[in-house]
């Protein structure tokens, strides 16, 4: 299928993970940006593992148009889905989607058993929020940080401009062992990019 709106999206390294191709899905991603006024910024990293965040996160089209731009480029970019959730038929829907099933009472905490995903894998993007919430708040949750760090892999920001309807691809964040440092270096990163209903991360 011929791409005929290259400029909204940005093209995927040798070594990001893809989706079998599906042309229905990439036009519907790419309709879906082009409607909003949506384009993307940036360039991926030719990295087969990483942690990639989105922020700022205020309004539930965030989602919608990053899940767009996921299904435009094919991406394979996996999110976190709780184990209840995975009952036939939506199990195996959740599953097409890039939804990871994950058990949160069990002994081998969240953050290993997705460490341990991304350890045993040839390719693999994990996908998160760190503010949590679409809520302001003044605190990111940790868990991308210890995710990324126990399966020593960087961190890639992902960013929504709603000013001028743009998703930002930033640099990669190699993680040290300082946690505090680390996140408000990255937190810096975010300081020009609003989000819908509120500012800054």
């Amino acid at each position: 299928m011929t791409d005929t709106h290259t400029d909204i999206v940005l093209p995927l390294p040798p070594n990001a993970p893809r989706v079998r191709p599906n042309a229905f899905g990439r036009w519907l991603g790419r309709t879906i940006l082009r409607l909003g006024g949506w384009r993307m910024v940036g360039a991926f990293p030719d990295i087969p593992k990483l942690v990639l965040i989105g922020a700022p996160h205020s309004s539930n089209w965030d989602g919608i148009y990053g899940f767009a731009a996921k299904l435009a480029m094919g991406l394979d970019v996996r999110i976190l889905g709780k184990h209840q959730l995975f009952w036939w038929p939506l199990g195996l829907l959740l599953r097409r989607l890039g939804v990871i099933a994950v058990n949160r009472s069990a002994a081998h905490g969240v953050v290993e058993q997705l460490a341990d995903r991304i350890r045993d894998e040839e390719r693999f993007w994990f996908g998160i929020a760190p503010e949590g919430t679409r809520k302001p708040v003044e605190r990111w949750k940790t868990g991308f940080w210890k995710i990324a760090r126990a399966a020593d892999v960087p961190v890639l920001p992902a960013y929504f401009h709603y000013p001028d309807k743009t998703i930002g691809i930033g640099p990669v964040f190699t993680l040290t062992d300082d946690m505090a440092a680390d996140i408000a270096r990255i937190r810096a990163f975010y300081r020009p990019w609003q989000g819908k209903f509120h500012g800054t991360p």
